[in-house]
């Protein structure tokens, strides 16, 4: 077993080949990192008697504040819903402060969120409530916030300096208005919005219809929020002032393997609510085994005439996209960006290109000044993951493989913004992992012998 790190490695290569490009991690500056090896360590432990055990808590419910249960199911996040204050306005409380926040288990870093979580919590209200949200300030600078896509008077809008001022460092506003519309929105800072969204300053925003049947019922209905961020190996902030080079990409603020999975009933249907407040990058969202229609955008509802089948929705960056479908079929299914660099995480980024690569030479030259030295990547990275689960290799502080978790045939080579959807048999316990698929015999991918292809006429 060695003791080699992945910056070893990248260090070692670069004087091996000659003073290649190969560089150290970028800016990795000298504060403190918050990488948790136990953590990480415990999270990927397999069962007892060798099953795989997925790192998805036992509860999955979604906890709510409010007087009203919440109907929108906000993984890895949590509800707000209003208390009914004795005037009939709903009165809802946000504070923004510095958090501590977990993208996937070894992973923390400081980030700025709502009520202690990153994100925000998903507001519920219902078409025709007054809201009355009051903000308190706990960040050591001034924010305001901005209800996106709402129709609201010019004054609650969140504009600093244009329709309000700044809301300063232990300052409390008020922020009132009647909710005129129903679907999908988002609230964030919007005040000096480029440090404030990036380091977490965001949320979604959900209306329900005054009337039931306006809008047809589903079974399950959930919130994901889509963002990027910028968070180097060695340093403990997502850094605020990257334009284009993000290394975690999550759903909800979570990166596979943190993310947790959808859990729906057969035949159910169900409905999803994207939000993107990345900084930069939009995001098609593809789901594995099922079609749906895009029956929403942040300006309201789309008219079933103008309603078309797809597979990948494209949520672009300040929009909403809400989709519905039937989810007919059985399985485990897979739900991602399509986008292939979000769905890996930070080390899967500024590597010199090794596919190719002969490295035996490489390798038998560097042992006996490394030893245990292994050169990786000559055929991609879909080992990275796994080797740091067997103990091969360590990863740098405060960071996480490039991809990957156990799953019940071997190892899942994603990461970053993907999860899986789970169909069980009704009834479905929502709010518990069902453990995995079991497939009916006959219906699995599996490996044949040269005699079995001959059969069909293909040579193997």
């Amino acid at each position: 077993m060695s003791s080699f790190s992945r910056r070893d490695w990248m260090k070692a290569s670069a004087a091996a080949l000659g003073g290649a490009a190969l560089g150290s991690v970028r800016r990795a500056a000298a504060l403190p990192a918050e990488w948790d090896g136990e953590a990480a360590a415990r999270a990927l432990e397999p069962a007892a008697g060798g099953a795989v055990r997925p790192r998805i808590p036992d509860d999955l419910s979604t906890p709510y504040v409010g007087d009203r249960p919440p109907r929108v199911h906000t993984p890895n996040g949590s509800s707000i819903t209003g208390r009914r204050a004795d005037d009939g306005a709903w009165v809802y409380h946000l504070v923004a402060e510095e958090v501590q926040h977990e993208f996937a288990p070894g992973l923390t870093a400081t980030c700025w969120g709502y009520n202690g979580q990153v994100h925000g919590p998903t507001f519920e209200a219902v078409e025709g409530d007054t809201v009355r949200v009051y903000v308190t300030n706990r960040l050591p600078v001034a924010t305001t916030v901005h209800w996106h896509g709402f129709f609201l008077p010019n004054g609650m809008d969140g504009v600093g300096g244009l329709n309000q001022p700044v809301i300063p460092p232990g300052e409390t506003f008020v922020y009132t208005f009647p909710i005129r519309q129903n679907g999908t929105f988002m609230y964030h800072s919007h005040h000096d919005e480029m440090t404030q969204i990036a380091l977490g300053l965001t949320g979604m925003f959900v209306v329900h219809p005054n009337t039931r049947g306006e809008i047809p019922e589903v079974d399950r209905d959930f919130a994901i929020m889509l963002h990027e961020w910028a968070v180097d190996p060695g340093t403990s902030r997502p850094d605020p002032n990257e334009m284009s080079d993000f290394n975690v990409l999550t759903m909800n603020a979570r990166a596979f393997p943190g993310t947790d999975p959808l859990v729906v009933g057969h035949m159910d249907r169900v409905r999803l609510r994207f939000g993107n407040l990345s900084p930069m990058d939009h995001h098609p969202i593809h789901l594995h085994g099922h079609y749906w229609k895009i029956v929403g955008t942040d300006g309201g509802r789309i008219p079933e005439a103008g309603q078309w089948p797809e597979t990948t929705v494209l949520v672009p960056v300040g929009s909403t996209r809400t989709v519905e479908f039937t989810a007919d079929a059985l399985g485990d299914w897979a739900m991602h960006c399509h986008m292939t660099h979000h769905v890996m995480n930070q080390m899967g980024h500024e590597f010199p290109n090794m596919v190719g690569v002969d490295a035996a030479k490489l390798d038998r030259e560097v042992r006996p000044l490394v030893p245990g030295y292994m050169t990786m990547g000559q055929v991609g990275g879909d080992d990275m993951g796994a080797h740091v689960e067997m103990g091969h290799m360590p990863v740098p502080e405060n960071s996480i493989p490039m991809v990957g978790a156990a799953g019940p045939f071997g190892y899942i080579t994603m990461g970053g913004m993907y999860t899986n959807m789970l169909v069980r048999p009704r009834p479905v316990d929502y709010d518990r992992f069902p453990g995995w698929y079991e497939h009916p015999p006959g219906t699995v991918a599996h490996a044949v012998s040269a005699e079995v292809a001959a059969r069909d006429g293909v040579r193997v």
